[in-house]
């Protein structure tokens, strides 16, 4: 079969601007990047304000394997199969981080016959949005760090400086650095973190308009004064600078399909350390633009689907009308303990083992919504006998299920899928978020561990503990919970896999994103900025002296 990159490299794109008219959009709306991509501009929102919603539907998944499990893949097929059935549907995503598409994970613009167009450019430097946010992260550091030199009136403490620099890439070098104060004497140790980790990236994808923006960067806090006050980026009389390297960022990004139907594509943010879903302005506008938005939430049900429902949602007064679980026969197999050496060999033994993690979150998605379908992602190397017991095995918990190949046959192989899943969204709205933001930060963080991971036990080192209690103090325990840790497991060790029991999750550390408007918890042993593998994947990666690309996928 041929390459992601050579399906999209032989695919008929069709001018951005009559991928626009099929939402409805006027070309006086659309901000071209060339012939095949366009930034929609916010003016847009005026227009579209008073119509009615949409169907949303959210995409998420079982714990994956290292080499992820579709859910962009299986976004995409779903969007060309409802837009086959004769349905206004559009699918909305994030955009890829360059640490995993020269990492080991790859970029995030599906694959096979159900990816979106221009590849290339997309899972590069697509329109500059990771770049404007990664320099608007890096002046805040620089403003706070000439604040101190030029004479500290904020009287910041450097050792308790909170605001970290990014960058979007894996560099493990980057995880400890120490930044000097060239002739003054001064030095202070720092860390990095991945761009799409960030404060400024989150802000992005939570904020409703520009206005919103400037108030959320205001917000964030940047450290403490050497007396124990908090001290917030708005203190620093920068938030219009700040804002202005965002002022098209924040622009929702209009591509498409392989089959020309319409794909938004806005925002970043990892699911194992940041919340994992893609813009609220993309999604909002969306919902006013089609009749059906498919959207994802990154990683495992765990991860993001969670904080879709318990942080995405509430803020952007979202309901999902149905949420589509992905589910494989390798992720079943790699939680049943087989080795990637065994992955293509017929083995139902492990996958009644690995089909518990499903299992759990089937029940984990049931809190929020009953409006619930099952989706096998086929593969070439998954047999009969073990696609039928996975299918009884959901049938006899009572859900619904389908079979996509949209990886080898683009919409065709979703119309099945997307056929169920339209009598599905015609159900009433149940959705119902896990936790009262008004419950104390203790409290969430339980109700998530044991709810969710269904861990036994929690602890929480003496450092989280002092800081939570700090943000208590200072009026933030109303806030949400993003919770950082591993992707691959349910607990916050990624060697645990399948559905375990009788385990305790480690909260090592806390961090306080009050310009995002939430707070984070680290788990294990996470870390906000990833290192690259022994085997990359930049090192398949060819640029030919004609210009075409080679290795990226």
């Amino acid at each position: 079969m041929k390459t992601d990159i050579e399906i999209s490299r032989e695919s008929k794109k069709q001018n951005i601007k009559l991928i626009g008219k099929k939402l409805g959009i006027s070309s006086r709306y659309l901000e071209c990047y060339g012939n095949d991509k366009a930034k929609i501009n916010l003016k847009l929102f005026k227009k579209v304000k008073d119509r009615p919603n949409g169907k949303l539907v959210l995409v998420t998944s079982t714990n994956p394997t290292p080499f992820g499990e579709g859910k962009t893949t299986m976004s995409i097929g779903i969007n060309d199969a409802m837009n086959r059935l004769g349905k206004k549907s559009l699918v909305v995503l994030r955009e890829p981080s360059l640490g995993p598409v020269f990492g080991i994970k790859g970029g995030a613009t599906g694959g096979g016959y159900s990816q979106v167009v221009p590849m290339e450019d997309i899972n590069l430097h697509f329109t500059g949005d990771l770049h404007a946010i990664e320099t608007c992260n890096n002046l805040l550091c620089a403003i706070i760090d000439n604040h101190i030199y030029q004479g500290n009136t904020l009287n910041l403490d450097p050792e308790r400086l909170t605001f970290q620099r990014c960058v979007d890439l894996n560099d493990r070098a980057l995880r400890n650095v120490t930044v000097k104060y060239d002739n003054k004497g001064l030095e202070r140790d720092d860390k990095y973190n991945i761009t799409v980790a960030s404060e400024i990236m989150a802000i992005l994808c939570l904020s409703r308009d520009i206005t919103d923006l400037k108030k959320r960067l205001g917000n964030i806090l940047i450290g403490y004064t050497k007396r124990g006050r908090m001290v917030f980026a708005k203190e620093l009389h920068c938030v219009d600078a700040l804002a202005l390297l965002l002022k098209d960022a924040i622009k929702p990004n209009l591509v498409q399909t392989l089959e020309n139907n319409p794909a938004i594509i806005h925002g970043g943010p990892f699911a194992n350390i940041a919340h994992g879903c893609n813009s609220v302005i993309a999604t909002t506008l969306g919902l006013k633009l089609a009749d059906y938005v498919i959207t994802e939430a990154g990683f495992g049900a765990d991860l993001g689907a969670e904080k879709f429902l318990d942080i995405k949602c509430p803020m952007a007064n979202l309901k999902p009308n149905a949420i589509v679980i992905n589910a494989t026969i390798r992720s079943m197999k790699y939680n049943g303990g087989v080795s990637k050496e065994e992955m293509n060999k017929e083995n139902i033994s492990a996958i009644k083992i690995g089909i518990e993690n499903l299992h759990t979150h089937i029940l984990n998605m049931q809190k929020y919504t009953k409006n619930i379908l099952i989706c096998l992602n086929k593969f070439i190397f998954d047999t009969d006998k073990e696609i039928a017991f996975v299918k009884k095995y959901c049938e006899d918990l009572g859900c619904e299920f389908a079979i996509s190949t949209s990886f080898a046959d683009g919409g065709s192989g979703a119309l099945d899928l997307a056929s169920k899943l339209i009598k599905i969204c015609e159900r009433k709205v149940d959705y119902q978020k896990l936790y009262d933001y008004n419950l104390g930060i203790y409290e969430k963080i339980d109700k998530i561990c044991h709810e969710i991971y269904h861990a036994k036990k929690v602890v929480i080192t003496d450092r989280a503990k002092n800081k939570i209690d700090d943000f208590v103090k200072n009026g933030f325990s109303n806030l949400p919970i993003c919770v950082a840790k591993t992707q691959y497991s349910l607990t916050d060790d990624a060697k645990v896999l399948g559905a375990p029991k009788d385990f305790t999750m480690r909260v090592t550390d806390v961090r306080l994103s009050s310009g995002a408007g939430f707070i984070v918890i680290l788990m294990g042993k996470i870390m906000t900025m990833p290192g690259l593998s022994k085997e990359p994947a930049y090192l398949k990666m060819k640029f030919h002296s004609n210009g075409q690309i080679d290795g990226l996928y």
